[in-house]
């Protein structure tokens, strides 16, 4: 595509300026919507994702109910792992819950490495069938979960309270440690990548879970991995977001591993980690729960975080974090709109 052609949001991730301000949200495929959650009354979240057709369906649902400028491909960040044939369910009002987790050498060699366009052909092909759907002036986000994030999963066998387990495993047998990152890396260059090439204009990089590490830890046993896999994804012209939960006294280093966007979390005012991060576009970043407030409360809040932008180039509006399940739809729409007035009034 022609880069004078391409998407808002888009041109934004590249630090362009644009006529209005982007707006996505993380986990607006699914969530907040009832005709998601009429699929999802007799459907699994993975059997959805191995039905491109409804994969399809309900990527484009929140494009169609609230005119965002980005269908984000319905997926759940541990889909990589469903590829090489990890036994794990997604399990309700929990997450994925991982049979057998990794702990020994033994453990690791049961992974093989991923091959997207045959372990994934519905995710390609789903990709596929929203870019050709998807109007031109709206972009594609791919995404995966990062290699600190899988690791976590693999690890524990599910979510965790404190990660003790993995840090365990990091610190007392950091040999396997960087075998896995290295496997998971690997894997998830070649995912995104596969995702590039279906048709995904934006490519984010999920580490829910990387806010547990102190600095130190974060630079010496997962920095080179996020980092190579960002330099690997970039090296074919696609943007990346890099967004990591509680992280933000890691913004800086984040930053330094090459992302053209850093996605923030609602912990820290946008101006001051923009401040901080410098010349790279930054995502974000209204606390989730604010939806669940009044309208007044909801558009006072809004206009801060467009506000701490400032209509500067590079600022992809976005929540801190996905959609709480109990988000009434009156107050997404409020917040859309007074990110469209915003940009009304901005350049008027």
């Amino acid at each position: 595509m022609d880069r004078g052609c391409e998407p808002a949001l888009v041109q934004a991730a590249r630090m362009k300026q644009t006529e209005r301000t982007p707006v996505w949200f993380m986990r607006q495929a699914g969530r907040v919507l009832p005709e998601y959650r009429k699929v999802r009354s007799s459907y699994g979240l993975l059997e959805i994702c191995r039905l491109p057709e409804l994969a399809a369906t309900v990527t484009l649902q929140p494009v169609e109910r609230f005119d965002v400028d980005a269908a984000v491909i319905f997926a759940d960040i541990v889909t990589p792992l469903v590829g090489v044939g990890v036994d794990l369910k997604i399990v309700e009002q929990v997450g994925p819950v991982i049979a057998s987790p990794v702990r020994s050498r033994s453990d690791l060699e049961r992974f093989r490495q991923l091959e997207p366009d045959q372990d994934l052909p519905y995710l390609m092909e789903a990709l596929r069938l929203v870019r050709a759907e998807l109007p031109q002036e709206k972009a594609l986000i791919g995404f995966s979960g990062a290699p600190f994030t899988l690791a976590t999963y693999l690890i524990e066998g599910g979510p965790s309270r404190n990660y003790s387990t993995t840090k365990s495993l990091m610190y007392g047998q950091p040999d396997l440690w960087h075998e896995l990152m290295n496997r998971l890396s690997d894997m998830i260059i070649g995912y995104l990548l596969a995702q590039a090439r279906a048709g995904a204009q934006v490519l984010q990089l999920f580490d829910s879970w990387v806010g547990w590490l102190s600095r130190r830890d974060y630079l010496d046993y997962v920095f080179p991995y996020t980092g190579n896999i960002i330099r690997s994804v970039k090296a074919g012209g696609t943007p990346v977001v890099h967004f990591a939960t509680g992280a933000g006294g890691l913004n800086k280093i984040i930053k330094d591993g090459g992302a053209d966007v850093v996605g923030l979390d609602w912990r820290i005012p946008l101006d001051e980690a923009w401040e901080s991060l410098g010349d790279v576009a930054v995502q974000g970043n209204l606390d989730p729960a604010v939806l669940l407030a009044p309208p007044a409360v909801v558009q006072d809040q809004t206009r801060d975080v467009l506000e701490r932008a400032g209509g500067r180039p590079g600022h992809i509006f976005n929540l801190g974090h996905g959609f709480l399940p109990q988000t009434p739809l009156d107050s997404i729409f409020h917040m859309i709109d007074c990110v469209r007035e915003w940009d009304v009034s901005l350049g008027s």
